[in-house]
């Protein structure tokens, strides 16, 4: 690997590090306002997580389409942690989106 594509791997390792953390601080935000039954502010923070995970995805993808064209990259423990930062940080997502609808629920039933 030379110079510029371990350059490459490193910057796109921290857009994603970046980005998929500003997800995860939007969602944390968003559980916050839903447990203040502020769901319109959690909605618009869930839709800043949303953003800011999928930048992150296509970082990532632009790497594994890169291989898959031919390029090679040699093993970079910091996209490694990217990407495992990105697979968390998806999950975490998905779970609190599951506890603001049980939030909603709770509010309903409050009345």
């Amino acid at each position: 690997m030379d110079e510029f594509e371990n350059n490459e791997l490193i910057s796109v390792a921290m857009q994603i590090i970046l980005r998929a953390g500003d997800a995860r601080n939007c969602a944390f935000d968003a559980l916050k306002s839903a447990k203040a039954f502020d769901f319109e502010t959690a909605d618009q923070l869930m839709k800043e997580a949303e953003e800011n995970i999928l930048a992150a995805h296509k970082s990532q993808t632009t790497i594994i389409q890169n291989e898959a064209s031919g390029d090679s990259y040699d093993y970079c423990l910091l996209f490694t942690h990217a990407q495992d930062t990105l697979m968390t940080i998806n999950s975490e997502i998905k779970l609190t989106y599951e506890l603001i609808d049980i939030l909603k629920m709770m509010k309903e039933k409050l009345g």
